[in-house]
């Protein structure tokens, strides 16, 4: 849900640290508490989506002046999709696995629209079709910055989905 300072997600933690170590502790505790499980198509695959939001406030006083500059990174590892046939996954698998297709989908609109958007098409922007989008929802737009890394399966098996 929505409050006065943006997107509000229930349990979870919002920590001050000082230096680089700090940063990377929390990385890695927030990796360990990803949830992974077995496929046919990889031993050790995301069954989740994890962010992870660096805030960075600097401050400085000048001629009596107090400038205060905020930025957010926030770092996105998106579990990927898949294709029951080729994961032969049933019962809790399944549905994450129907879970994780239906949030990259929405992203994959979000994206579109976002592109129709720039190119002076009038097009609502679905953010709040699932959890993913909705949280993701102040990291675009403004003057934001967004760099997309992929990584794809170089399996032939893998090419219809790849390609998607």
């Amino acid at each position: 849900r929505e409050n006065t300072s943006g997107v509000y997600v229930e349990g979870l933690s919002e920590i001050e640290v000082g230096n680089l170590h700090d940063v990377e502790d929390l990385l890695t505790q927030g990796l360990a508490n990803r949830h992974v499980a077995s496929t046919n198509m990889n031993r050790t695959s995301s069954r989740s989506h994890a962010l992870f939001v660096l805030s960075v406030k600097t401050e400085e006083i000048i001629n009596g002046l107090r400038k205060v500059r905020t930025s957010k990174f926030t770092l996105v590892d998106l579990a990927g999709s898949e294709r029951q046939k080729s994961t032969a996954t049933f019962g809790n698998r399944l549905k994450e696995a129907s879970a994780i297709n239906k949030s990259l989908s929405c992203l994959g609109k979000v994206i579109n629209a976002l592109v129709d958007r720039e190119h002076g098409k009038a097009s609502h922007v679905p953010f709040r079709d699932s959890k993913l989008t909705f949280l993701l929802k102040d990291t675009w737009g403004g003057n934001s910055k967004t760099c997309l890394v992929a990584t794809v399966s170089p399996s032939g098996l893998a090419r219809s989905e790849t390609i998607s």
